[in-house]
């Protein structure tokens, strides 16, 4: 008769890499659960990731490229808006639903086992799906405008990359406390809102203080969204102050988040 023990794994950064690609299958289905879950019954379906962004974009041009004359760097200023919303929303969005995640998948993580960091894993894989539709409408209104992409471009996928990093790493930290504290589930809208003002997204980084840069480099979608103007559009070179802040803070949040969801997964299927 062969025994199966499940026990808890040791060790501060233990975070159990097999254990996800074996159960890879669930990781797929999960993702894909999600997508239909969003789009079901949905009049318009696919079209919210091009609607949302655009009206957003629109808004942004009127109020802040139109009537308060915010430059953008000698770029088209729905251009500069949408570069920006691109890595935005997706971050946002990927925050936000992997910090809930937990909670919404309870009865999952009550009834079977599985590494739970499949969970926050596969909700910030999802809203790629959306960046990638809205990428696309990027393209042609660069094309309307005449923006050509530079080669920088090529170094677009590492700024997302470092977004998905980002939004995982926090969401180690949220998604358990939101487990034990739902008053979580409150306030990570709340914060998202607040973030995306104190982010580079209406206007250009150059607009801040020098003596200021650094106080504002501690914000890490800071680095991730002048990179990605600077890769997709050309623009003048990223300050490379505010992305090596963006990528030591995001490591840091990293491992931190691994220690702390590893010690609090032991409760999840208690407290939950």
């Amino acid at each position: 008769m062969n025994v199966t023990v499940i026990q808890a794994s040791r060790g501060l950064f233990k975070i159990d890499l097999e254990g996800v690609w074996q159960y890879r299958e669930l990781l797929f289905f999960l993702v894909w659960r999600d997508l239909k879950v969003r789009y079901k019954q949905a009049a318009i379906g696919v079209g919210w990731a091009i609607i949302q962004p655009l009206l957003t974009m629109v808004i942004f041009t009127i109020i802040f490229g139109t009537l308060a004359k915010i430059p953008s760097d000698g770029i088209p200023y729905p251009i500069f808006s949408y570069a920006a919303l691109l890595p935005w929303n997706y971050f946002s969005q990927a925050l936000t639903r992997s910090g809930m995640s937990l909670v919404g998948d309870s009865n999952l993580l009550r009834k079977v086992y599985f590494p739970r960091l499949i969970i926050p894993f596969a909700t910030v894989i999802t809203p790629l799906f959306d960046f990638v539709i809205s990428f696309f409408i990027l393209l042609i209104m660069m094309a309307w405008y005449g923006v050509t992409p530079t080669w920088g471009i090529i170094a677009m996928p590492i700024f997302l990359l470092c977004a998905l990093m980002l939004a995982l790493a926090i969401s180690l930290w949220l998604a358990p406390l939101n487990v034990r504290f739902r008053d979580v589930g409150y306030v990570i809208p709340f914060m998202v809102q607040i973030w995306m003002y104190a982010s580079p997204i209406v206007y250009p980084v150059s607009l801040v203080p020098e003596k200021w840069r650094f106080l504002y480099g501690l914000n890490p979608m800071a680095g991730v969204i002048e990179g990605f103007r600077w890769a997709l559009l050309g623009s003048k070179s990223p300050n490379l102050l505010l992305v090596g802040i963006s990528i030591l803070l995001t490591i840091l949040l990293m491992l931190g988040g691994v220690v702390f969801f590893k010690r609090m997964e032991r409760t999840f299927a208690d407290v939950i």
